[in-house]
C-alpha cells in the first residue's frame, strides 16, 4: 500500500493559566497515509446519519493516538470513525466540518 501522502494528526491539550482559565495548545504530528475517497456505501450511510463522509486515510496503527482532527492539504477534517485492519493499519474516516479551519488557524497551532 502506498502511504506517501503527508497528513498531520492534530491534538489539543488544555492548561490553566494563573487565573484558572483553560488555554488550548494545539500540536500536530506528521505521518504518512494512503488517502482515498470513501466508498459509495460509506458516503450514503454517513449521509443518513447526518455526516458528510469525504476521505479514508490509512495510517500505520501505532502512529495513531486517538486524535480527533486531521490536517491534509491545508484543510482540517474531523475523524468520525476508525477501523483497525488485519495488517497493522488503521483506517480513519473523515469529514470536513465548517469552523474546523478557523479554530486552528486562529493562532493556536503547535
Amino acid at each position: 500500500m502506498d502511504r506517501s501522502k503527508p497528513i498531520y494528526l492534530v491534538s489539543e491539550t488544555y492548561t490553566k493559566n494563573q487565573y484558572g482559565v483553560l488555554i488550548p495548545t494545539v500540536t500536530k504530528r506528521k505521518v504518512f497515509a494512503n488517502v482515498t475517497s470513501v466508498t459509495g456505501s460509506e458516503w450514503f450511510e454517513g449521509g443518513r446519519n447526518g455526516l458528510n463522509p469525504e476521505l479514508r486515510m490509512r495510517v500505520f496503527a501505532p502512529e495513531y493516538h486517538g486524535e480527533e482532527t486531521i490536517q491534509y492539504n491545508g484543510q482540517y477534517y474531523a475523524i468520525y470513525r476508525t477501523y483497525m485492519t488485519r495488517n497493522d493499519t488503521m483506517e480513519l474516516y473523515v469529514e470536513r466540518k465548517k469552523g474546523e479551519a478557523e479554530q486552528y488557524a486562529a493562532g493556536n497551532q503547535g
